[in-house]
């Protein structure tokens, strides 16, 4: 476990989400319906897209807040002095009597695939008199980022108190959330999240029709993750969307990279708000393509990131 972190910014980035303990198992495949497979490798460490994104953007350097609930029980304290040590500010991470801590169960295959069930917890007990209680830091953040693996009018109801720049990562994919669309400064999606929000099997090839569509759907602007093939953006401002490439590697372990992604994001946008958005972005996604290189979520972050060391190329699509 690292010890505390030097911060490179004093800008508030503020993580609103979960906090889960992930227990992983290895195998060489991921495992058909009903199959029983022998793995080679069992590992516990601490996830949840809310904590995987505040871990990301402090191990960058970034001044993270996170906003959370985890259970009375071994896992709650453990989870809380970790991020501690990591150097978050867990002021707002609260304890929840009588309730587990939210788990996951992930099984990874060789070819860095993997698969996830979550069992909430105490994550379900996020409420909006959390928000209350964290209202002053959440009205402070100069970065808000939600996520969907939480209760959705508690994310709701922290956007509509921040006016700085407000990331939702709409993730796990769902419907039904159009009403925080207009709150949202970037909304953050994948391929399989974008197709559920549009109707629309995304893909590279068709991301830009995608993005127009998220966009007219009421947010300032999107990014789609597309793995391998780096991301798209669009924003209302400027109308035209871009492809920002990342470079191919061999993936080892894929769990996370998303989240690595937006914590990426959000601290590259307080920490160099002055460059071009598809520097930003491509920045990110070269954290996120260092993270599937190694095993683990949180513990695949990079700390010592040199970032905008080079031009990351883009093309208007």
């Amino acid at each position: 476990m690292q010890s505390q972190l030097a911060k490179s910014t004093s800008s508030k980035i503020v993580v609103i989400g979960s906090c889960s303990v992930d227990f992983t198992a290895y195998a060489p495949r991921l495992a058909k319906p009903g199959e029983t497979l022998h793995g080679y490798k069992f590992i516990t460490s601490y996830g949840g897209k809310g904590a995987n994104q505040c871990v990301a953007a402090a191990k960058l350097g970034g001044n993270a807040y996170m906003i959370c609930r985890v259970g009375d029980d071994q896992w709650g304290q453990q989870y809380k002095q970790y991020l501690k040590e990591l150097g978050v500010d867990v002021s707002h991470t609260n304890i929840t009597p009588n309730v587990t801590t939210g788990i996951a169960q992930i099984s990874v295959a060789d070819n860095g695939e993997n698969q996830i069930i979550i069992v909430p917890g105490a994550n379900n007990n996020l409420s909006t008199s959390d928000i209350e209680q964290s209202k002053e830091v959440i009205k402070q953040a100069d970065v808000l980022i939600g996520q969907l693996e939480t209760p959705f009018l508690t994310t709701l109801e922290a956007f509509k108190l921040n006016n700085g720049i407000k990331i939702l990562n709409a993730a796990p994919a769902r419907t039904g959330i159009e009403e925080i669309f207009p709150f949202c400064t970037i909304l953050c999606v994948n391929e399989t999240e974008a197709s559920i929000l549009t109707d629309l099997e995304v893909n590279v090839t068709n991301a830009a029709i995608a993005l127009k569509k998220l966009v007219d759907i009421g947010c300032e602007s999107v990014v789609i993750t597309l793995g391998q093939q780096g991301a798209v953006y669009l924003s209302k401002r400027d109308q035209q969307p871009i492809h920002v490439p990342c470079k191919n590697v061999k993936p080892v372990d894929t769990t996370g990279a998303g989240d690595a992604f937006v914590g990426a994001l959000a601290t590259f946008l307080v920490t160099h708000k002055d460059y071009p958005m598809h520097q930003i972005i491509g920045a990110a996604c070269e954290v996120a393509t260092i993270s599937v290189t190694k095993i683990g979520t949180q513990t695949s972050y990079p700390t010592n990131f040199k970032a905008f060391t080079k031009e990351y190329e883009y093309q208007k699509i």
